[in-house]
């Protein structure tokens, strides 16, 4: 099995591309990319069983509501009441991953994280133009994948290390994540990774499409699966990291 990864970015200049070849007891970072443009994530979209984009993809429902009404004139006033401004910033997946983890992903219409759903919106629409329907819950080629979570989910803690201006936190990190995964072989990346946050995001993601691609992640309630499929789902693990093989 082939899975990438894609840590997003609006622009190419940062993002990154990861690709695991998975074998028997091992596993092997074959490929990183750092800058990519569409034309390289299409390619290893296309090489991969299946690949992660970290990057929501798609809005609130609620806030899609909410600009829509705007636009018509039609504006509820109760839109401003107590806790419905929530409504239009969180997605249920959003909420859930919060449940779970204790993690608040950034909010796809309220952040800057959402330059890169624009770029995401137009890279999804060339994959299915590619691949065919994209399914947004996580359960065709391509998923959405949250490289905070996934640590988080196997006693790695990724929180707060991109906020840490010491060279070497990324480098301890990268120490932690090959004491949990002594099977993953990243020799020859292992300085690229060491040295870039995009690149090492993109390695999680191609390491958590490996755990849904074996079942191993937790999907949307039947409650949530409406919400799933307008609004996309972050998929996280469920199992421990050496279940990956």
């Amino acid at each position: 099995m082939i899975t990438a990864g894609v840590d997003l970015a609006a622009q190419p200049e940062r993002t990154a591309v990861a690709t695991i070849k998975w074998a028997a007891g091992r596993a092997v970072i074959e490929d990183v990319a750092r800058p990519a443009d569409d034309k390289v994530i299409l390619q290893a979209v296309e090489r991969a069983d299946k690949t992660g984009i970290d990057c929501p993809f798609s809005w609130p429902a609620a806030f899609v509501s909410f600009v829509t009404s705007h636009h018509a004139g039609h504006v509820s006033i109760r839109a401003d009441e107590p806790g419905s401004r929530r409504n239009l910033t969180t997605r249920r997946t959003d909420i859930f991953v919060h449940e779970q983890l204790g993690l608040t992903p950034l909010s796809v219409s309220a952040d800057r994280i959402a330059h890169v759903a624009l770029r995401c919106a137009v890279l999804l629409t060339k994959l299915q133009a590619a691949r065919g329907p994209v399914d947004r819950p996580g359960s065709g080629p391509v998923a959405e994948v949250y490289p905070a979570a996934s640590p988080r989910s196997w006693g790695i803690d990724h929180h707060g290390c991109k906020q840490q201006t010491k060279t070497d936190a990324l480098g301890r990190l990268v120490g932690h994540l090959l004491d949990e995964a002594p099977w993953l072989d990243c020799t020859t990346h292992e300085q690229a990774i060491r040295r870039s946050h995009d690149i090492f995001d993109a390695v999680i993601a191609a390491m958590t499409v490996r755990a849904a691609a074996l079942g191993q992640t937790l999907p949307p309630t039947e409650d949530d699966m409406a919400a799933a499929r307008a609004e996309g789902w972050i998929i996280i693990p469920d199992k421990p990291i050496a279940a990956l093989l």
